[in-house]
């Protein structure tokens, strides 16, 4: 194990504890530009350390009685499939040697710029969703109407996007189920995302390791700086205000994307 794998998987993973952002937003990012790890390698392997990395948090939250399994299971249904697709779809670009890695980078850009922003106007989307609940023929309420439906539909597009990007199961995913679900509480609906999350992320990964893009190496050092300084993050978290934790990482998640975004349009 290289130790600047483990100092990487340290930082991500105390970002991970501190905020409850992060994870393939930046780990992805980091790999890819400052260690110049094949873009698939390091989609692939941030996945698996994804699904590693939040399987306590899943454990935790059920304990809790704080996850809805039915929620889950519905964008299970659309996720996991998309995703084995999305699988396919690699091997088979790979095989006829299209260039998959630049469609890769180029949805990675694209959803760090999302999650930036999702990140940025979590609060004002909130309460944009709670005013909705108060009228009758808003958008929200009509949503309510066949939110089953649109559940599955927006896991298939998560499996499809994070296969794709290891970017989204965290901070989209969890925003979707809030415009979805305004009325349940918000660690209920956190912790139904992280169940939902952890399946779909080891199932990409494991896709991923199938066609060869998880390097087992890499994904041991990760681990071994990130579960000990998830923990830590965790403690330290609990004493620095939301209000500037969040900003930050929103902004560096903005800079990446639009690195990536740059980067594909110039290429």
């Amino acid at each position: 194990m290289d130790l600047l794998h483990i100092l990487a998987g340290a930082l991500v993973g105390f970002v991970i504890g501190l905020t409850g952002v992060g994870g393939g937003s930046l780990m992805t990012p980091i790999l890819i530009l400052g260690f110049r790890i094949n873009p698939a390698i390091a989609v692939g392997t941030d996945l698996l350390y994804a699904a590693l990395t939040k399987a306590n948090g899943v454990f935790f939250h059920h304990r809790q009685k704080t996850i809805d399994w039915s929620i889950t299971l519905r964008l299970a249904t659309g996720s996991i499939p998309a995703s084995l697709l999305t699988v396919l779809l690699i091997k088979k670009m790979h095989q006829l040697g299209y260039d998959y890695e630049q469609l890769m980078t180029t949805t990675l850009g694209i959803m760090l710029i999302v999650t930036s922003l999702v990140v940025f106007f979590r609060k004002k989307l909130n309460e944009y969703l709670h005013r909705g609940l108060r009228r009758k023929n808003s958008v929200v309420s009509r949503l309510k109407k066949v939110r089953g439906e649109i559940t599955i539909l927006t896991g298939l597009v998560l499996g499809f996007l994070v296969t794709l990007s290891s970017v989204g199961a965290g901070a989209i995913g969890t925003a979707l189920l809030f415009l979805l679900y305004p009325n349940k509480r918000t660690v209920s609906i956190v912790g139904t995302d992280l169940a939902h999350a952890v399946p779909l992320t080891a199932v990409a990964g494991l896709g991923h390791w199938q066609i060869g893009s998880v390097d087992p190496l890499l994904l041991g050092g990760l681990m071994s700086g990130g579960l000990p300084a998830i923990y830590l993050g965790s403690m330290v978290g609990k004493n620095i205000p939301d209000r500037f934790l969040r900003p930050l990482v929103a902004i560096i998640l903005l800079v990446l994307g639009l690195r990536f975004s740059l980067k594909a349009v110039l290429v």
